[in-house]
């Protein structure tokens, strides 16, 4: 197994936005595809997942938290997340039992709550 989460659908009310803020945030090019029936969908280039906006999809904040690797540093993308008005629940802190890495938490443009990965 190369990899535990096979894919993850991060549910939108606003689909043109949140594909504006996780292409912002973490330096992705996403293109939308129309797949009928009132569903949109932008895949993640890594194949993981994607940003997903359908009858059926409800964003929450108390719903599944998906964690992100940063492309560069958590600051970093926390400023980014800020000014797509998305918003720090949990600032950089120091996973103790990894050593070295650091993690976040944030809310999206459509107030999923996601981690982040340093």
């Amino acid at each position: 197994m190369d990899k535990l989460i096979a894919w993850v659908e991060i549910p939108t009310a606003d689909f043109e936005r949140a594909v504006k803020f996780y292409s912002s945030v973490f330096k992705l090019e996403l293109t939308p595809i129309d797949c009928g029936n009132g569903e949109q969908m932008a895949c993640f280039p890594t194949g993981e997942g994607a940003i997903v906006h359908s009858p059926h999809a409800k964003p929450s904040e108390n719903g599944a938290v998906v964690s992100f690797a940063v492309p560069d540093s958590i600051e970093a993308a926390i400023s980014r997340i800020e000014q797509m008005k998305g918003k720090v629940i949990l600032p950089k802190q120091k996973i103790e039992a990894e050593g070295n890495r650091y993690f976040a938490v944030c809310t999206d443009s459509e107030n999923n709550k996601i981690g982040l990965y340093e």
